[in-house]
């Protein structure tokens, strides 16, 4: 039985969404139990047979810098959260909160894997194919390397592996232009690496991608630093943002426009559907110890209710130890590339 630890306290609306979505996700996986964290007022009155509360004094606020959530609360609902995947209690967390917060907290309990120098961001944006496109580093790492992207490639092919179900996805390095001669020195060395990996049976690389590649569905995954990746990100969310207006607000203004949108309702359907952002929310904290999930702070019930679906594949398919594998393999790669053996300073804290 999968169990997933809630921080019931994060995001924009707290316990007023997270425990209705854990409800229904109990309903869909009677396999799965939860570990719900929060306040003892906010949990207090939960019950559930296959629910365990874990109380906790403190909350970790959108707008909390890392050094404040990481030093000084020490028994906020996101941290022992947190804590319950690494003393094995829950083999996956889940929580909406501040971003850099919960990466912080993450890295310093959790660790880093070996073989991985930083953990990324990988999320799921929707494309004009109907499915997803995968996209890491999306803001933890704005200064990479090359290696870091190679690794950011491998971990990334597993995920998209497991929450698929696919076992040859392709990555692509995201570029100013497909030509292999295009980009600075580190996005062009990148792209060695990842031929060489593609070479010897690590990662299926399709090549380099541009920005437009990303919603079109070009490549299955796109590998970018970390400052590239949100900005792609954020301008994605706009886009589908501005259809899902579009489709509300446009086909309502006059008689004419009403009758066409009744004409057109199931293509307009279909289209609302394919790039409701609720449906690819839970974004994976890969590279670490344990399972990590960020739901978007702003998510519905609907839209958490996904990323603990997400939780909950990654562990009921062992993403973390397909991950070890993966790297372990690629091994000789990262080696050649100078930065196997280079470990990070892993955050630390009193």
């Amino acid at each position: 039985m999968i169990t997933i630890a809630v921080d019931c306290m994060g995001g924009d609306h707290g316990p007023r969404v997270t425990l209705p979505a854990c409800t229904r996700f109990l309903e869909r996986h009677a396999e799965a139990r939860l570990v719900l964290v929060g306040l003892p007022e906010s949990l207090g009155a939960y019950s559930h047979p296959r629910v365990t509360v874990v109380t906790a004094s403190e909350v970790v606020g959108m707008d909390d810098p890392i050094e404040v959530a990481l030093r000084r609360k020490k028994d906020s609902s996101m941290r022992v959260a947190i804590m319950q995947v690494k003393d094995g209690a829950a083999q996956a967390a889940v929580s909406a909160g501040n971003t850099g917060a919960l990466m912080a907290i993450s890295r310093y309990l959790l660790k880093t894997l070996d073989g991985i120098d930083r953990p990324a961001i990988a999320a799921q944006i929707p494309n004009a194919k109907g499915h997803a496109t995968t996209m890491l580093d999306l803001g933890a790492n704005v200064d990479c390397s090359a290696e870091h992207l190679l690794q950011f490639a491998l971990m990334g092919s597993v995920l998209v592996s497991v929450l698929n179900g696919g076992d040859d996805p392709s990555v692509g390095l995201l570029n100013i232009g497909e030509e292999i001669i295009k980009g600075s020195e580190t996005i062009k060395r990148a792209g060695e690496l990842l031929r060489s990996a593609s070479n010897s049976g690590d990662l299926n690389f399709y090549g380099n991608v541009e920005g437009d590649d990303i919603l079109k569905g070009t490549a299955d995954i796109v590998v970018c630093d970390g400052f590239v990746g949100n900005v792609a990100l954020k301008t994605a969310e706009g886009v589908a943002s501005m259809i899902m207006n579009f489709l509300k607000t446009e086909f309502t203004r006059s008689i004419f426009t009403k009758v066409a949108a009744f004409v057109a309702y199931p293509i307009l359907s279909s289209m609302k559907k394919k790039f409701d952002h609720r449906r690819y929310n839970g974004a994976a904290l890969l590279g670490l110890r344990g399972l990590v999930f960020k739901s978007h702070g702003s998510a519905d019930e609907l839209g958490f209710g996904y990323a603990l679906d997400r939780a909950y594949d990654a562990a009921q398919n062992n993403l973390i130890d397909r991950v070890r594998v993966r790297i372990a393999h690629a091994a000789p790669l990262l080696a050649a590339g100078g930065t196997a053996v280079q470990r990070e300073a892993v955050v630390t804290a009193p």
